[in-house]
């Protein structure tokens, strides 16, 4: 009996052994990827790059002082060994890494995290990344040139830097972001302009070459900080604008993943060779119906809790958009830091929504012009959709198509009675920022669409502000999204999904809310099974 145990166990050890080891990261292999967005990149400097599709090769050339942790959905430090923050949380004294080193061979130290960000904060640099940057103290003096540095910098030695705030903010969801990557000065200044097109970072893999409207590759950098990592020899980036070619490539394994664009997700999910390869997540995007409180009708609560309750937006979800987004619970996303999982959003409920109507005064209905582009998953087909269910509260809805600057241009102004879009519900991944769109003090300008206005609402933002423990900052970030639930100054539709399918011999793609396609590719790994397993 002994022995049958025995026997077991080693048969138990053994398979576990094989499955370990079968799921051990494995190094060299080339990996295809897709730029998808908008057609070719513009620049690979990422103090200069604004769109998405050059942020996500750049993300792999670079890194930042902080990088986004997919797995708890918040910022971690990347370039540092450890930070240690002053009681009132303004000072970060920042204790870098000491094995960084540039693509150029270099070591990475203060110098170059403070040229950077001053770098980023130049008029002459005119990056769009700034916005990031303006978090530490005296970045305007320095963008205005009324100083000659940025105050809130400090080099305490080569690998000790000291960033003072503005504010009591946590810099790690400004500092983040690819536009602030720290760079090699001594690079940046001998190629100039051309550094967009030669360009040398401190990120897993290196620049190898750009074929214009075709693809980037990068390689391996050996002397990347971590230790083994990247386990793929070669990194090319596919330059393919088009959803029906991204399907084909696809298709043929001449890429190893992809996007996956709303007409693919129900082929694909049906299809069981892509669906058991797919990765899902919900985007720091919400998007919702603005109601404009200035037209009498969207002043009543009630009314605007009636529509809410009017649309069946699962079922619209389900038939419209093909199960290719979330159900809205809050503004805050359910992969938002702050989101409350017990919370629970509007039902689909006619009868409560009619006794709103009547409560409001409003039971014989109005009609309303709603506003947007020709997007499906945010635009003018999506009020198409929901024109039958208001129609049962007898509220009519006149839709309008507008071009997306006219429509921002409108909604700065509150020039409309309702509209629909997406809007960011991340700022960067912070939830405090993210609902401090809705401050009062923050106006249409600034992003307060629909001009949200309640004193409670501000408070508990004000004291989430101020408040340095994060569970307390988490609780009443919380309360002021039920309250802005509670309030539908908004018809809440849906959370974005995301979603990449990659070919089974891949390994490591993450779920990342802020962008789907901001992979760190110095995780991912293929298996033998590859086609290009052997390739460099």
């Amino acid at each position: 009996m002994v022995k049958k145990i025995s026997i077991l166990l080693a048969g138990i050890l053994l398979c576990g052994f094989m499955v370990g080891e079968a799921l051990a990261a494995r190094p060299g292999g080339t990996f295809h990827f897709c730029a998808p967005y908008g057609g070719d990149l513009l620049t690979l400097d990422p103090h200069k790059g604004t769109r998405t599709n050059d942020m996500l090769v750049m993300l792999n050339l670079n890194r930042s002082l902080y990088s986004w942790d997919p797995e708890k959905n918040r910022p971690r430090l990347e370039l540092g060994e450890k930070v240690d923050v002053s009681a009132d949380g303004l000072v970060y004294r920042i204790h870098l890494k000491k094995n960084v080193k540039f693509h150029n061979g270099r070591r990475m130290t203060a110098d170059d995290v403070i040229w950077s960000y001053e770098r980023v904060m130049s008029p002459k640099t005119a990056s769009a990344s700034a916005r990031f940057v303006r978090v530490i103290k005296g970045t305007k003096d320095y963008e205005e040139g009324k100083a000659s540095k940025i105050s809130g910098l400090r080099k305490i030695d080569d690998f000790t830097v000291e960033i003072t705030m503005e504010n009591p903010v946590d810099p790690s969801y400004s500092l983040h972001e690819v536009g602030t990557a720290i760079l090699p000065r001594e690079e940046v200044e001998k190629k100039g302009d051309g550094f967009g097109f030669d360009p040398v970072g401190c990120g897993p893999f290196r620049f190898g070459k750009w074929v214009k409207g075709s693809e980037i590759v990068m390689v391996k950098y050996p002397d990347y900080y971590e230790k083994g990592k990247p386990y793929l020899d070669k990194l090319v980036y596919k330059i393919m604008p088009e959803a029906a070619s991204l399907d084909m490539a696809f298709r043929a394994k001449e890429l190893d993943a992809t996007v996956v664009g709303s007409t693919q997700y129900p082929v694909y999910k049906a299809d069981p060779r892509f669906s058991e390869n797919m990765v899902e997540v919900a985007e720091l995007f919400t998007r919702v119906m603005g109601f404009n409180p200035q037209y009498a009708p969207f002043s009543k609560k009630e009314v605007r809790q009636a529509i809410n309750y009017a649309i069946d937006s699962r079922l619209i979800i389900q038939k419209l958009l093909k199960e290719k987004a979330f159900p809205c619970v809050g503004f805050l996303p359910s992969t938002s830091p702050a989101f409350d999982p017990r919370a629970r959003g509007y039902e689909f409920n006619l009868p409560k929504a009619k006794a709103l109507m009547k409560e409001a005064g409003y039971e014989k209905g109005f009609t309303f012009e709603c506003i947007g582009t020709s997007g499906a998953s945010a635009g003018v087909v999506v009020v198409e959709a929901i024109m039958p269910f208001l129609k049962k509260i007898n509220v009519k809805v006149k839709p309008q198509r507008l071009e997306g600057a006219a429509l921002s241009d409108r909604l700065r102004k509150m020039n409309y009675q309702a509209f629909i879009w997406s809007l960011s519900s991340g700022a960067g991944g912070d939830p405090l920022q993210a609902l401090y769109r809705w401050h009062s003090k923050n106006p249409s300008t600034a992003g307060n669409y629909i001009g949200y206005n309640n004193p409670e609402f501000d408070r508990l933002l004000d004291t989430a502000f101020k408040t340095r423990d994060m569970s307390k900052r988490v609780d009443l970030l919380r309360k002021a999204d039920a309250l802005f639930r509670k309030d539908a100054p908004v018809w809440f539709f849906n959370y974005n999904k995301a979603v990449i399918a990659h070919q089974p011999w891949v390994h490591g793609i993450k779920p990342v809310a802020v962008e789907m396609m901001y992979q760190n590719m110095a995780d991912v790994w293929i298996d033998e099974s590859s086609p290009r397993a052997r390739e460099k």
